[in-house]
């Protein structure tokens, strides 16, 4: 046998015979070694080909908001911009867009404008919105605080729609107040003469920055020169708005000292003439926002607040009226706004739910004399024996009804809707960012109150409809 024929035989033996195989040792990486991974390079160009309108989906809440604006009547903004066609003039942003941004925003627990304007870089919904239009936070916060009759109409006309769609009957309504913390800090409240004292410096600072700029126009740009002068007036007119408040609060505490004057002198005549009178306190304005007052929270601290009122129907917790006050306690704001619902629609509600906050015996009676009917808890009786619900002595008719009406089954039934409702709008608006105010003014703070309304009315506006449509399906 050749060689040939022998390595041929061993190839055969290979394939078809039996053999002896070597085996190796499974490869192990060294102990200590550098792992590889893929890392990031955010440096290389990265094209892309799709639209604005394609990075948002069909369902996204930003485009049911941009749909709410577009069916709404804008003409009252509208009329207001001057640049017109065939005039010269820098063109404004479209309205449309800085309502949308500020509802979605809203829905978005969003309440800032500077975080508004950086999101409108960054967020592709934000984006969508103003799709390629620049904004900036000066005109977003000012459309927010110059619109707010606007706002306040396009309630009562979103409202109405619902109304005249069958969606809303106004039949049932029920209020209550949330205490929202005002952009002021305690420790800036002033007496008086610290006050007077303040404006006199502000009006020296404005005097002087004056002849400043006079004297040496070059010392800064006009961009600065601007911006000094501004924040200088500004103090100054917070300052006397703050005064003015000062004056408003002493002419009340005027009036509360004579009322306590004459009830200290009947109680005399009527020997109980040892009762130790308290000294009322001096009041106090805060310059930083001049209209907001010390409140008692929820939790039971004090500081300086607005009450906010909401209304909402029952059947569907849509919010049908809203106000904004600078007093903590809820008596006296059921009538204002039994007769805001008249306002606005043309009606007033067949019932109204409250909480013992606004159970004053003559704001039942003076809703009651308007064909409305309270729901309202009853104290409880100070004798064990005495039955709350029973129509006492000195209770007029109309008192006695309301007592009987809260006592039966039905109307405790009814009352129960009320938390069921008025809670949970409120609950609503604090997840949604309801805690601080980032303005300051009463006008400026109801404006944000009414764009919490408005959002919290567009998400239930959807549920209503989508829910009327199974039903018709």
């Amino acid at each position: 046998m050749d060689a040939m024929d022998r390595a041929a035989a061993q190839v055969a033996q290979g394939f078809f015979g039996p053999q002896e195989i070597e085996h190796t040792p499974a490869m192990v990486p060294p102990t200590g070694g550098t792992p590889r991974v893929q890392c990031p390079d955010r440096r290389q160009a990265v094209m892309s080909w799709d639209t604005l309108d394609e990075r948002l989906p069909e369902e996204h809440a930003a485009r049911v908001v941009w749909a709410y604006v577009e069916s709404g009547d804008l003409r009252p903004l509208y009329q207001r911009i001057k640049a017109v066609e065939g005039w010269a003039g820098r063109r404004p942003i479209d309205p449309k867009i800085l309502l949308a941004l500020w509802l979605y925003a809203t829905l978005d627990g969003v309440g800032s404008a500077r975080e508004i304007d950086r999101l409108c870089q960054s967020h592709d919904a934000y984006r969508w919105i103003c799709g390629g239009v620049p904004v900036n936070y000066h005109s977003i916060s000012d459309f927010r605080t110059e619109h707010m009759e606007f706002l306040d109409q396009l309630l009562s006309d979103s409202v109405a729609a619902l109304v005249h769609e069958g969606l809303v009957t106004l039949n049932r309504v029920a209020q209550d107040g949330v205490r929202v913390r005002a952009s002021a800090g305690a420790d800036s409240f002033r007496r008086r003469p610290t006050l007077e004292e303040c404006q006199a410096e502000a009006q020296e600072q404005v005097r002087k920055l004056r002849e400043e700029v006079e004297a040496d126009p070059a010392t800064m740009s006009k961009r600065q020169q601007a911006a000094r002068q501004r924040a200088v007036r500004e103090r100054s007119e917070r300052l006397g708005r703050a005064l003015a408040a000062m004056q408003e609060l002493e002419k009340k505490r005027e009036a509360q000292a004579k009322k306590e004057s004459a009830k200290d002198d009947q109680d005399q005549n009527g020997g109980e003439g040892n009762a130790k009178k308290r000294e009322p306190r001096e009041p106090r304005v805060s310059p930083t926002d001049p209209e907001a007052t010390v409140m008692k929270m929820g939790d039971g601290g004090f500081r300086p607040a607005y009450n906010v009122q909401y209304a909402t129907d029952t059947g569907t917790q849509i919010i049908t009226g809203v106000d904004a006050g600078t007093v903590g306690s809820d008596q006296g704001q059921m009538a204002p706004m039994v007769q805001q619902h008249e306002d606005r629609y043309g009606q007033r509600p067949n019932q109204v739910l409250v909480d013992g906050g606004f159970a004053k015996k003559s704001d039942i009676e003076q809703v009651s004399s308007l064909g409305v009917r309270v729901y309202a808890p009853v104290q409880k009786a100070r004798k064990a024996e005495q039955d709350p619900y029973a129509r006492r002595a000195e209770d007029s008719d109309v008192i006695g009804e309301w007592r009987g009406r809260m006592g039966s089954e039905e109307g405790k039934a009814i009352y129960k809707e009320r938390a069921s409702t008025a809670e949970c709008v409120n609950a609503a608006a604090r997840n949604r960012g309801l805690y601080q105010f980032l303005v300051r003014g009463l006008k400026k703070v109801k404006a944000v109150a009414l764009l919490f309304a408005l959002a919290h009315n567009l998400v239930r506006a959807v549920a209503l409809r989508a829910q009327l449509a199974v039903a018709a399906g």
